[in-house]
């Protein structure tokens, strides 16, 4: 059987820790991987959208929840997956994309895409209140955060009852640095300390209390917290069990939840498997796997180039190149350098904010012209070698090029499927002490 999301608590405190995977991407190629990897191993599909991607308004994607509640079933059909495995999820609702208005309208905002989320079917939601609104301070004490996360699960609360939908459950807390990856070069991250883990635990439970949500507050399953993970463009801070001894001790308190880690991204199977296994079993990964499918497109853009005549120089490459310089505004706040370091950046930075421009018209003509040219084409052995190492698999037979795309995806996600489901084995008192 599936692991789900009431069952990651209780499995922690029996001692035999299990994880889930939440992919956070809106990639079709990516999303398609991830159901057809669940359809492979029988397990939960956590597919999550965040609030800057997916709106009321449309999000950076151009989709509403609806829209992609759509898109998910729609490769969920194609790719024969159960329905009954798939949980959709919101990221980081509340006001941040409207962050720049007064409270009041951007909260107001955030309430019209908590209600379009849970009417189309999103069952995990993360109340994510944190951040100030125009005049206020950047993050927000935990009363005042806690205060608007109740608010914002008020409306879920009736939304769900208004369309008769299963109440959903809840993740409540947020992290730092911002989700995405950090925009500099990164030495160490320092854990979320226990006190205020704690401190915003009571704090929500008080505050929904308060306002009557107390059978809401039971349906949280966990908090976010940074458990000294994080990746920024040019390197990977990964996991230290020791650092986080004292905010994995708060889970002894609080046995209804456990800890969801953001930007988990990078970190292997072995890492991982230690997260699952000291109570942060929900496991959230994005950039790395646009990033692996990039790498995957821009190997198959090499063999074309060196495989086809006139196919060209590698025009994927070249197009994104020409988009990104044409349209910075996704990755020119984020990247610092002299031309050269930059252009690195653009294709190559671990923040992947290339990620941002694939579902463009330029992007998707480059894409479509390359699998074109390879659909059905036989690629020798030694040209696989060179451009996409362990993919020989796909040498000397008519090749599909989505395919190896996937495969490439897939990789990643079997480092998340081990670690969730071969958790790392648990430390001695002594050991953790």
């Amino acid at each position: 059987m599936p692991v789900t999301l009431t069952d990651l608590a209780p499995l922690y405190r029996r001692g035999t820790p299990a994880g889930i995977t939440s992919v956070c991407s809106a990639h079709p190629s990516v999303l398609r991987s991830a159901l057809r990897h669940g359809r492979d191993n029988g397990s939960t599909v956590l597919i999550e959208a965040t609030c800057n991607q997916v709106n009321h308004q449309g999000g950076y994607t151009g989709m509403r929840p609806a829209d992609f509640a759509s898109l998910v079933n729609s490769l969920a059909d194609s790719e024969n997956c159960p329905k009954d495995l798939i949980i959709l999820g919101g990221d980081h609702l509340g006001p941040n994309p409207w962050r720049d208005r007064p409270a009041e309208d951007a909260l107001a905002e955030a309430e019209k895409m908590v209600a379009e989320y849970v009417a189309s079917g999103f069952r995990k939601i993360h109340l994510d209140a944190s951040m100030g609104c125009a005049g206020e301070p950047p993050a927000l004490d935990d009363a005042k955060t806690a205060d608007r996360a109740a608010r914002l699960a008020k409306v879920a609360e009736d939304t769900a009852k208004a369309h008769n939908l299963p109440l959903p459950h809840y993740v409540i807390g947020t992290e730092v640095p911002p989700p995405g990856g950090a925009d500099h070069a990164l030495s160490s991250i320092e854990p979320t300390s226990a006190e205020a883990a704690s401190r915003t635990l009571e704090i929500h439970g008080e505050v929904f209390a308060k306002h009557g949500l107390t059978d809401a507050f039971a349906r949280v399953i966990g908090l976010v917290v940074q458990p000294g993970v994080e990746f920024g463009n040019r390197n990977v801070i990964l996991y230290e069990p020791d650092k986080a001894t004292s905010l994995i001790s708060v889970l002894e308190n609080h046995p209804q939840f456990v800890f969801e880690a953001h930007s988990t991204d990078y970190q292997m199977t072995c890492p991982l498997a230690e997260l699952v296994r000291d109570g942060f079993p929900i496991l959230k990964v994005g950039p790395e796997l646009t990033f692996v499918m990039r790498e995957a497109l821009y190997a198959l853009d090499l063999i074309a180039s060196d495989l086809v005549p006139g196919y060209g120089d590698r025009p994927l490459y070249q197009a994104m190149e020409s988009l990104m310089l044409d349209r910075p505004g996704h990755w020119a706040r984020h990247y610092n350098g002299d031309d050269g370091e930059l252009k690195l950046l653009r294709h190559y930075s671990l923040s992947d904010r290339i990620r941002y421009y694939w579902a463009t018209e330029p992007a998707q003509l480059a894409v479509s012209k390359l699998y074109d040219t390879l659909q059905g084409r036989s690629v020798p052995l030694p040209l696989i070698w060179q451009h996409l190492p362990g993919a020989e698999r796909f040498a000397g037979a008519a090749l599909n090029p989505e395919d190896v795309v996937i495969w490439k995806i897939t990789q990643s996600l079997n480092h998340y499927h081990t670690a969730c489901t071969r958790p790392a084995k648990r430390r001695s008192v002594a050991a953790a002490s």
